[in-house]
């Protein structure tokens, strides 16, 4: 939607994703990233944490469920989405106001880690069924790029002669 306000964020999480399920069965995935800022003090010769940003972060429907099965508290990530912002009132009748992100993608950071990526089995949302790769989605399998199957005429990518990884001088 335009004039949303996209960001990446990158940083640890603060406890594992609280995952919970609406009246409605829709799951949702609550979490905290708390990303703190490092810079070099020449004159102490070491690193210094600068004031951390602690952003409440939420994800849904399958996407929640994919978050609080393969992320724990500790693990650094890399998110992206919209922040979104919330005034509501307090016990008090005090006016609040809370920023949130809405987490578009989000996954570990492998600066200092590595991470084994398996496949979810889908249900037949944007991306899911039979028109990617693999066995159509349904088994857990490590994931391999793969063009659609049913890939339109004018896909460069999927036509012979079309892109390459050459370089193209």
């Amino acid at each position: 939607m335009a004039g949303e306000t996209i960001i990446t964020v990158v940083g640890n999480l603060t406890s594992d994703p609280e995952l919970r399920y609406t009246q409605n069965g829709l799951a949702v995935a609550n979490f905290t990233i708390a990303s703190t800022p490092r810079s070099f003090d020449r004159a102490s010769n070491e690193w210094k944490d600068g004031e951390a940003l602690f952003l409440r972060a939420s994800v849904w429907r399958e996407f929640a469920e994919h978050v609080a099965g393969s992320l724990t508290k500790g693990s650094r990530v890399i998110a992206t989405g919209r922040l979104k912002q919330r005034n509501y009132q307090d016990r008090d009748g005090n006016n609040r106001v809370s920023i949130e992100l809405e987490v578009d993608e989000i996954g570990p950071s492998l600066r200092y880690a590595t991470a084994s990526v398996t496949r979810a089995q889908s249900s037949g949302g944007p991306r899911g069924g039979s028109n990617y790769g693999g066995n159509g989605g349904g088994a857990e399998e490590p994931w391999a790029p793969a063009a659609p199957v049913d890939a339109p005429a004018n896909d460069p990518w999927s036509t012979p002669g079309g892109y390459s990884d050459d370089t193209p001088f």
